[in-house]
Order: structure tokens, then sequence, then C-alpha cells
């Protein structure tokens, strides 16, 4: 193990994830009285993203996909929510029988999602899978400290600061929707 990788390792994701950036989201599912179990998200990402760690390459290629279209169809997902916070629509109907997010849309696509596993991809060519799984770990605890304190944030700001931050983050969602989306479709067509 090396601390300078898992440092950087953590560092990068921790940028890509973007947990705190999605503090607003997690507000606006828990206020349309969606259940959010923070154990349960926390360990379906650490599921995900291991899982993905070693077998992410195989998985879209087995199902003939590539880097990019699994990128911009993350990009599709996370525009879509974006456009639930601006408009205050809901476009993903949860079925009437499950009251909790916290696998779908939370733990997927937002917190592990397509941004987050095309970075643990990239990671394996550049640092080792151990300095990796530290850097995940880290990153899981954070995201756990993060979804449990949610409802003390939320009292802190108000309704009306968490409605001024859904349209805000809502907006910085679809933007970061057509930049993955752009940045995938140029590396397709070029």
């Amino acid at each position: 193990m090396d601390a300078k990788e898992f440092i950087s390792v953590t560092l990068i994701l921790f940028s890509v994830i973007d947990i705190l950036g999605n503090i607003p989201i997690i507000i606006s599912l828990k206020e349309s009285g969606k259940k959010i179990e923070s154990g349960k998200a926390t360990i379906a990402c650490a599921i995900i993203m291991i899982l993905f760690l070693f077998v992410g390459e195989n998985l879209l290629k087995l199902f003939g996909v590539d880097l990019e279209s699994f990128a911009l169809a993350g990009a599709l997902v996370i525009f879509l929510i974006g456009l639930e916070m601006v408009l205050g629509r809901d476009i993903f109907k949860s079925s009437p029988n499950l009251n909790s997010v916290s696998v779908f849309p939370l733990a997927f696509p937002l917190i592990a999602g397509a941004g987050t596993l095309t970075t643990i991809l990239t990671l394996k060519v550049e640092y080792q899978i151990p300095n990796i799984i530290i850097g995940i770990v880290i990153n899981l605890l954070i995201i756990f400290v993060v979804l449990r304190s949610s409802g003390w944030i939320q009292k802190r700001i108000g309704s009306q600061g968490v409605e001024i931050l859904r349209k805000i983050f809502g907006i910085i969602l679809l933007a970061i929707a057509i930049k993955i989306g752009k940045t995938h479709l140029t590396t397709m067509f070029m």
C-alpha cells in the first residue's frame, strides 16, 4: 500500500461522487416522503463499486456496451433527476410498495453512478487495486456520515433553503449530465 496512491484515489473518487453536492437531492427525496436508509444505501454503494472494480469491464463487454455508451446512459438518468429537481415534477415513479429510495436512485445512479463507475475503471489503469479499495472504503464512510446527518442539515437550512438548493443543484446536475454526454459523444465520434 502506498499512502500517496490511496490518498489520490480517495480525493479523485470524492470529487466524482460529490456526496456533499448531493445533499440537496437527499433532502429533496426525504421531503417527498421517501425513506433513506443510510446503512442500506452505503452497503449498496459498496457492492456496486467493489463489484464494478473487479467485473465492470467484463460485464459491459458481455452486454456489448462500451464505456462511452454506459456513461451516456448514466448522464441521461442524471439529466432526468436534474429536471425533476428544477421543475418540481416526478419523472421516476417508485412502486407503491417501495417507499425507500436507498438503492435507486440514491446509491445508483446518484452516488455510485456512471461517473463513479467509469472513474473506478479508469483508476485501475494507474493505481494498485488495494489502494483503490482503500479509497472506496474511505468514501463509503463519508457517504454514510453525510446520509446519516442529512436530517440535521435539513433542520439547519429550513424548507426555503432546501428549495433554493434543490433548484440550484438541479441546474448543476443538468449541466453535469450535459458535460458527461458531450464528452462521451465526442469520444464516440472521433
